[in-house]
């Protein structure tokens, strides 16, 4: 179930294109299983997430001096919290290809905020929240952690081409254990609006990925990459 919170930002216009680029192994687990994978946050390449700026780092270690089982709340509370990952772009972006798809077998999910809503409803066992990531100095800028999300929702300046939004469950009061992540519940349906196939993709690929879809009777259209062209000089 996705829950509103008024501390957690998000574009106001539910129809933002949002964008998430897989690798035909991710995509299959995702329509196969009809559910979304979310990682376990201190499993991401970013030593960062789910941490403090320099600034506030400062803050914390004097409350921790104090409750020492402060500092380890947090520590531990990474591996209770799981996100998936979704890009802000009204059109496609090539560095995001390159960046998460290998080879030229990938896709790209096109999606709205506002179909991500509704998808998640879908999901009854775990609680999700969505919300847009800042983009911050580390060094001279302040994390705010009156939040158990806000850590979840800052990034240093390094990753401001991400331009990312997150759907995020703190799974803490959960009594499972978490390896690599979760899946949960979503209608596929209305979480995936349209599908873009590899610009650099052959046909016998682009033919795969049209049959799989009607195999699985999805209602989802597939559209070629706008990045990939047919004039030839």
């Amino acid at each position: 179930m996705y829950i509103e919170n008024d501390q957690i930002l998000l574009p106001e216009d539910p129809d933002t294109i949002v964008w998430k680029y897989l690798d035909l192994s991710k995509f299959l687990d995702l329509v196969l299983s009809r559910k979304l994978f979310m990682s376990r946050s201190d499993k991401f390449e970013d030593q960062y997430e789910g941490t403090f700026s320099e600034p506030s780092f400062e803050e914390v270690k004097k409350i921790a001096e104090k409750n020492p089982t402060f500092l380890d709340y947090y520590k531990k509370h990474r591996k209770n919290v799981v996100i998936s990952s979704w890009h802000i772009n009204e059109y496609e972006s090539f560095a995001m290809w390159q960046i998460f798809t290998q080879n030229s077998e990938g896709l790209a999910i096109q999606s709205t905020v506002g179909r991500i809503k509704e998808a998640l409803k879908l999901e009854t066992h775990y609680k999700q929240y969505i919300g847009e990531v800042n983009y911050i100095d580390y060094k001279k800028e302040h994390t705010p952690f009156e939040n158990n999300f806000f850590p979840f929702l800052f990034k240093r300046k390094s990753f401001q081409y991400e331009r990312e939004i997150r759907i995020i469950s703190d799974l803490s009061r959960q009594k499972i254990t978490i390896n690599e992540g979760l899946k949960i519940n979503v209608d596929i349906n209305l979480l995936i609006e349209k599908i873009y196939i590899h610009p650099r993709s052959e046909n016998w690929y682009k033919n795969l990925v049209i049959e799989l879809i009607k195999r699985l009777d999805l209602d989802i259209t597939i559209e070629k990459s706008d990045l990939e062209s047919d004039i030839l000089i």
